[in-house]
């Protein structure tokens, strides 16, 4: 084995990583932002700007998390638009200090000490890679994969490869997927320079399924990196969305058909499975604890078809 000379040594150590800028979303789990935060101090990289967006906290969340953590910029946001609108005012903040990467948090996140210097060690020299993510696990059972990068479906389904399965290795290798779970998604510049940042239409739920397709059909790849690892509290096993989740889901999903022209054969999936869903959950009795769920599955639908964006209005 021939080693590396001094000089090439030497220019390797010298070589400067990536300047990234860390954006965690706060919406009132302070406990929760401090954990990550401690977890982001641990890491592996130098270089890195990070900014708290808090949403809808109380003034002590707020002023704790400068106490903790000086270093940090905490931005109080005036009004609360959304996981998609609220993380593009930190991506705007992030672009205008001239970062080369952006990385997006959940604040109910915690991450490997090494997570992030292996997400931007995978793409050192892939210019082809516009969307890293690392291997999510559940926080509650820390070795059970949530999310092993994401797949969509012939039929415009999003899937979790390996979600709920005990890691055994089957995800080892760094390799190109659909899309990366929004709790932890780290994005090149270029990116959002040439495909602009998250869809705010969408509010909350499939914004970065569709970001990431988005950078899709600009060229860029998408890379799952599994040696980089973190955990996510917010989504469990047992975990059970609720109503506004199904409106959101609902209405989105349509949405993502509509704005990237999908085949007649995924709208005619899309609306087999609604309507079937919706009379399953109206005509039969075992199904009446679904009955809120069917109501927001109806008004997503509607609101697709007027047009109606962003925040879910009040139940109407």
């Amino acid at each position: 084995m021939t080693l590396p000379s001094a000089d090439v040594l030497q220019t390797q150590h010298e070589r400067p990583s990536p300047r990234l800028a860390t954006v965690i979303l706060n919406t009132d789990r302070c406990d929760d932002t401090l954990a990550c935060l401690d977890s982001m101090a641990r890491q592996s990289i130098d270089r890195n700007q990070v900014i708290v967006l808090d949403n809808c906290s109380n003034q002590d969340c707020s002023a704790k998390l400068s106490r903790v953590f000086p270093e940090v910029t905490v931005i109080r946001l005036e009004s609360n638009r959304g996981y998609a609108g609220n993380n593009n005012v930190g991506i705007e903040v992030a672009l205008k200090e001239g970062v080369e990467w952006i990385l997006i948090l959940n604040e109910d996140v915690v991450l490997d000490p090494r997570a992030v210097e292996l997400l931007l060690e995978a793409v050192a020299d892939r210019s082809d890679v516009g969307i890293v993510g690392p291997m999510v696990y559940h926080a509650d059972e820390p070795t059970v994969i949530q999310s092993a990068g994401g797949i969509l479906s012939k039929r415009w389904l999003a899937f979790h490869r390996g979600q709920n399965e005990e890691d055994k290795g089957q995800f080892a290798q760094a390799g190109e997927v659909d899309w990366i779970s929004g709790c932890a998604i780290l994005v090149r510049r270029e990116v959002v320079e040439e495909v602009g940042a998250f869809d705010e239409r969408f509010f909350y739920y499939w914004e970065e399924t569709e970001w990431c397709l988005r950078a899709r059909r600009a060229g860029w790849k998408i890379l799952f990196v599994p040696q980089a690892r973190i955990w996510h509290k917010g989504v469990q096993r047992n975990y059970e969305p609720s109503p506004s989740i199904t409106y959101y889901w609902t209405r989105n999903w349509l949405m993502s058909l509509a704005k990237h022209h999908a085949p007649v054969s995924a709208w005619l999936f899309a609306v087999a499975t609604i309507a079937r869903t919706l009379t399953s959950w109206t005509l039969k009795p075992s199904w009446a604890v679904k009955r809120e769920h069917r109501d927001a599955m109806l008004q997503g639908s509607l609101d697709f078809l007027r047009q109606r964006w962003g925040r879910r209005p009040a139940h109407q």
